[in-house]
């Protein structure tokens, strides 16, 4: 008892140095700049993002860089004057000729009222500064990863932004009318903006987590000399549109438009929506389709000569994140081509298939080409593509294994972060060599991170036993990365802490973890299970899982964690799981099937249920498609198919558990909505099972409030120090 307060401390101490390593959000380069020695060097900006644990909260600062070119190779690169804290910008945009720079700003009013700015910037000072609150055109401006965007017109005299449609404003029927006002004057004509009555209470639907205040988006142009905005009409009323940018010559906007009908389901990490590309002109009188119309399309980019688009396709419905075709669309033949197909399976030495959005500017110089980032099994790499053969290069083969993220590509400069599980994100540069060359590209360190101590890893491949085999895609092997700590006495076996990823449809890549680094920290082994199911090994993987959810993925993390048990000097009497969402599904699926196994389980937000969550979650698809089952949205689950989902849950075999069980719960998930993890909680106590729940106001399904992290990762550390000493 005496030790707990001085391990409580050293933890905190540890987490707050760690926790303290920033991360690589956006990067941009300004124009190149000509030197009276006929040298080029060009401004490349970085924002980066930290927890500030004192003020609970993600803090962003800027960080200045000059990189020296010949226009084939990096001469000089370095830092350019220090950090600064970025305050209140929601999006920011440079415009195409680097000259302007657009910021949305939020500004806290002294009515301590949120108020949402749309500035100019040029070199020297801001030149607009336009209140979209008083304007009140619209509601509040989008900054999601989903729908937003702001986007310069190549003219640079217009932005392109998406916000919440204006809703009437609305009254009680018993509102009294207002003093003076005489009844000749209440039979007026009713104005445009006079309060609707009755419609107080109406429901507006949404598009799920983290997108509550995401309901019925609409395209906006400010017009920047005349500081004036326009609503954009012609979109149809069933589509809801987003990720929108300029057509060539600035007569309308390309965006992708949502089917929002009969109703709407959750879009977050849903890369499965039925949508397709549109083109819309500004007066909005035509809006056509640019693509198929029964798939779902995402992360459109135009070419720097503004002839050809990239966008990304996926099947509509099935499994949430898919490997990805690449399409492109060419605006002046109006052809639709495919540059690469989905990828079966992931081979060494060729490319593994497309697995996350590209990057917001991907394409070379020659317009030809473009570069992206992708999960190849447990890493993930950084390839060139060819748009016109299909040839792709990878960029980072010869480079360290980690994990390497496109920041931005411009006029041929390369910008990426790397990190790995022991190295926090670096700064990379490169010039992106000529067609054919590109396996020669020398990629520069701009902002080194220095690797933590005490931490080594590896990346294993299993194979699962032939009685595990799935029959209609026999011959998938499967990934685990082991953490563990370098230093300490080589005869004494770690604890070990097993975590699968959530999704299912998701993937560890070998890259910075705080939560996993930490852990390694404090003398713990980690095991993160790339099971069967995972993306970055092709969509045999992917597909393989649905309809084998509880069995195939339970099965391939308890031979991984049996064999490392085999092979590595760990205590079996000192094992336990640690899981979110459908890790922590699988970790309290271990818990019942293997009970002797597992000696003290973490689980957030877990699935236990899916008969039970399938009303009440934003995305009822996945609990059927991953059960197996078909999925209509008008279409009610018969008694079987209840039987089917009960079937497929951790809490069929509730009564085998008997390791203790530590619950972290978001009162706000609409994904995994808390009732879930209460209905284990309230199982576990009546049958004996020691248990905690800790409930998270104001956090949603990732626990991402950086209170509820810390707070998070404290109680993590000392459930498991208690339960596996």
């Amino acid at each position: 008892v005496p030790q707990v307060p001085l391990i409580t401390e050293e933890m905190v101490e540890l987490y707050r140095e760690l926790s303290g390593h920033p991360g690589l959000s956006t990067a941009s380069l300004g124009p190149d700049v000509t030197t009276q020695y006929g040298g080029k060097y060009c401004s490349l900006s970085t924002d980066w993002l930290q927890r500030d644990l004192a003020r609970a909260e993600n803090i962003r600062f800027c960080r200045q860089y000059l990189i020296f070119h010949d226009g084939a190779s990096i001469v000089y690169s370095g830092p350019a004057g220090t950090c600064s804290e970025i305050k209140g910008e929601l999006l920011s945009q440079e415009s195409p000729s680097g000259a302007l720079k657009a910021v949305l700003r939020k500004v806290s009013s002294k009515e301590k009222k949120e108020k949402q700015f749309l500035e100019v910037w040029d070199q020297n000072r801001k030149v607009k500064s336009i209140d979209l609150t008083v304007l009140d055109k619209h509601g509040s401006v989008y900054d999601d990863d989903e729908f937003g965007c702001l986007a310069w017109s190549h003219s640079e005299t217009h932005l392109l932004y998406v916000a919440e449609k204006k809703r009437p404003k609305a009254e009680s029927f018993f509102q009294r009318k207002e003093l003076g006002v005489s009844d000749e004057d209440m039979e007026q004509p009713k104005k445009e903006d006079e309060p609707l009555k009755g419609e107080q209470f109406v429901y507006h639907e949404d598009w799920g987590e983290t997108l509550s205040t995401r309901s019925v988006p609409v395209l906006c142009v400010l017009d920047i000399e005349g500081s004036s905005i326009s609503v954009l009409e012609g979109i149809p009323d069933h589509l809801s549109p987003g990720q929108a940018f300029w057509c060539p010559d600035d007569t309308g906007v390309v965006f992708v438009g949502w089917w929002h009908e009969p109703f709407r389901l959750g879009l977050r990490h849903c890369t499965n929506r039925r949508s397709a590309l549109f083109y819309v002109d500004l007066t909005g009188r035509s809006c056509e389709l640019l693509s198929e119309d029964t798939k779902a399309v995402w992360s459109p980019r135009l070419s720097p000569d503004h002839c050809r688009i990239v966008y990304l396709e996926n099947d509509a419905m099935g499994p949430h994140q898919q490997c990805s075709r690449l399409r492109m669309y060419d605006w002046y033949t109006e052809e639709t081509s495919t540059v690469l197909e989905v990828v079966p399976r992931q081979v060494w030495g060729a490319f593994p298939g497309i697995y996350s959005a590209l990057p917001g500017l991907c394409w070379a110089a020659d317009s030809r080409r473009i570069v992206l980032d992708t999960a190849q099994r447990s890493q993930q790499d950084v390839f060139v593509v060819d748009t016109v053969t299909g040839a792709t290069t990878s960029l980072t083969a010869d480079a360290p294994q980690g994990c390497w993220s496109v920041l931005t590509i411009d006029r041929n400069i390369l910008v990426a972060s790397f990190s790995t599980p022991s190295c926090p994100p670096a700064l990379k540069v490169a010039m992106l060599p000529e067609a054919g060359q590109e396996a020669q590209v020398r990629w520069v360190c701009l902002q080194d991170a220095s690797p933590v101590p005490n931490i080594s890893w590896g990346i294993r491949t299993l194979q699962p036993p032939p009685e595990q085999e799935n029959p209609q895609y026999a011959g998938l092997d499967f990934d685990a990365i082991l953490l563990r700590p370098s230093e300490g006495p080589a005869a004494q076996k770690l604890p070990l802490v097993v975590m699968p990823h959530g999704g299912p449809h998701s993937v560890f890549t070998a890259g910075w973890m705080l939560y996993p680094a930490a852990l390694c920290c404090l003398g713990f082994a980690v095991l993160l299970v790339n099971y069967r199911g995972s993306l970055g090994f092709g969509q045999d993987s992917v597909a393989s899982l649905p309809g084998n959810v509880g069995t195939q993925d339970v099965r391939d993390v308890q031979l991984c964690v049996e064999r490392v048990l085999q092979e590595e000097q760990l205590d079996a009497s000192r094992v336990a799981l640690v899981g979110g969402s459908h890790g922590g599904f699988l970790a309290c699926h271990l818990l019942g099937q293997f009970p002797n196994s597992y000696h003290a389980c973490v689980v957030r937000n877990p699935v236990v249920n899916i008969a039970s969550m399938v009303a009440t979650t934003d995305i009822p698809d996945w609990c059927l498609t991953e059960t197996g089952l078909p999925y209509a949205p008008d279409a009610l689950p018969d008694p079987a198919q209840w039987t089917e989902m009960l079937h497929k849950s951790p809490m069929r075999y509730v009564d085998q558990v008997r390791a203790p069980v530590l619950l972290l719960l978001g009162e706000d998930d609409r994904r995994v909505p808390p009732k879930q993890g209460l209905e284990y909680y309230r199982a576990l106590k009546a049958r004996g099972v020691p248990t905690r729940l800790l409930w998270y106001p104001g956090n949603s399904h990732a626990l991402a409030g950086i209170e509820a992290e810390a707070d998070g990762f404290m109680n993590t550390a000392l459930w498991l120090s208690k339960h596996l000493r």
